[in-house]
């Protein structure tokens, strides 16, 4: 009887349905010429793509990608550093080489050309690379060259193209260089650097494992030399993207504690925040409020509350902006009382304004619980009746208490035992989602 583990093994044999090693040689030899119609394609390629990125159109830059024959040249580099062909590995870098000079030439050429020379979106998106980039290199690499050793290459080859997106980082390359911004044209050569060597070591590692016959005579100290150059290549590409990745996580973790700060101080007494700024690279927050002004108590209650999400006070930035009490301030000087009637309408205004907003706000409360019902009934039928509300939470520190802002409460009513724990969780959670409020409370009620 067969052995389980043999069966499994089975399921993921790749050799029952692999070309002949000659076959794939022929292919891979084939794949990495640049002349003729290849050479005409990769130019084709280039401008296709260089005029999505100009255009910022995603749909043009996927063409470009299943247009270019860039991917030839890096699996025909991995496949020769496998089977040790190092004649094969001098045509693949000298045509590897060549055709990248081409696409900057070509991209540089077309940007120069063009009237539009702002960054838009897809241009930005490939002049920061991180470990992710990596990741999808290698594993898009190794899904390229398991489909080119087998019989059955189905549409692997074209996925594979726009995956590891070979095209847009050259191109934004030329870009920088066309509009002598070469903080573009590193970051993207960088990108581009990635995805070259990880797509070529994902070919080498495949073929090593498929064991493809080497190709030449090579001494023990030639190969050990060989696998060490690959090493410090590997490490050189990948340590960079670690230290971006890191710091790419750090960012998205600032950009949300600080979001959750923002959201606690909007209104501060009689201020509302007037204009915010994050800026996760230099982990600082610009603050502009308007109202009746910040004193030194408001201002020690926003400190506090950056240091509940761990943000340097140091780097958060309070500014006043429209300041009703400056105004009150400067009626004493004016000279007639016409000027002092006006004055005191604009702070009069401004303090209606802020009441009627306040009152709207009281009269829509009914209707947030209505709105609640009507949206989580669906979900959970065995919720009765809810019941919405805004309140103060008072804590008391060091024998002062103090007041927070105002606060949601949701009470749902359900029959008893018939809310699971793990769904009241998926329900506060959804709740503090719905609201933009992480301080929202809920309180099920059994009855």
């Amino acid at each position: 009887m067969e052995k389980k583990s043999e069966k499994l093994m089975r399921w993921f044999d790749l050799r029952s349905e692999m070309e002949g090693y000659d076959a794939i040689h022929e292919n891979i030899e084939q794949g990495i010429v640049f002349k003729g119609t290849n050479l005409w394609i990769l130019v084709f390629a280039i401008v296709v793509a260089s005029v999505g990125l100009n255009m910022n159109s995603t749909a043009v830059i996927i063409g470009a990608m299943l247009i270019s024959p860039l991917m030839g040249p890096i699996n025909g580099m991995g496949y020769s550093l496998a089977t040790y062909d190092f004649q094969l590995l001098r045509r693949s870098l000298k045509n590897f080489s060549f055709a990248v000079g081409i696409s900057l030439i070509t991209s540089a050429f077309y940007f120069l050309l063009s009237p539009i020379n702002e960054a838009h979106s897809e241009l930005l998106a490939r002049t920061s690379p991180t470990i992710y980039d990596v990741i999808i290199a290698l594993f898009g690499g190794l899904a390229g060259i398991v489909a080119m050793s087998s019989r059955l290459k189905g549409n692997v080859i074209p996925g594979v193209a726009i995956a590891t997106a070979l095209m847009p980082p050259i191109c934004t390359a030329g870009y920088g260089l066309a509009t002598l911004q070469f903080n573009f044209f590193f970051g993207a050569l960088y990108l581009f650097t990635i995805n070259t060597v990880f797509i070529a070591f994902a070919a080498l590692i495949v073929c090593q494992l498929l064991r493809f016959p080497i190709r030449s005579i090579v001494d023990p100290a030639r190969k050990k030399h060989v696998n060490r150059v690959i090493s410090i290549v590997i490490l050189l590409t990948l340590i960079p993207s670690i230290i971006f990745g890191v710091n790419l996580v750090k960012n998205e973790e600032f950009t949300r504690n600080a979001e959750s700060f923002i959201s606690e101080v909007t209104l501060l007494g009689g201020n509302y925040l007037q204009d915010k700024q994050i800026n996760p690279s230099g982990r600082s927050i610009g603050l502009l409020y308007a109202g009746y002004g910040l004193g030194d108590t408001t201002i020690t209650e926003v400190w506090e509350k950056a240091l509940n999400y761990g943000l340097d006070t140091s780097r958060i930035v309070i500014r006043q902006g429209f300041d009703v009490n400056l105004i009150q301030e400067n009626v004493k000087k004016y000279q007639t009382e016409s000027e002092r009637l006006s004055s005191q309408l604009a702070a009069t205004t401004f303090a209606l304004k802020q009441a009627v907003g306040r009152g709207d706000s009281i009269r829509n409360i009914p209707l947030f619980g209505e709105k609640i019902l009507g949206e989580i009934k669906p979900l959970y039928p065995q919720i009765r009746s809810c019941s919405y509300s805004e309140t103060y939470l008072f804590t008391l520190t060091n024998d002062t208490t103090r007041r927070s802002e105002m606060i949601p409460v949701v009470i749902f009513t359900v029959p008893r035992n018939s809310l699971r724990t793990p769904d009241r969780s998926k329900i506060e959670e959804w709740l503090k989602n719905r609201l933009g409020n992480p301080r929202a409370k809920m309180v099920i009620d059994e009855s």
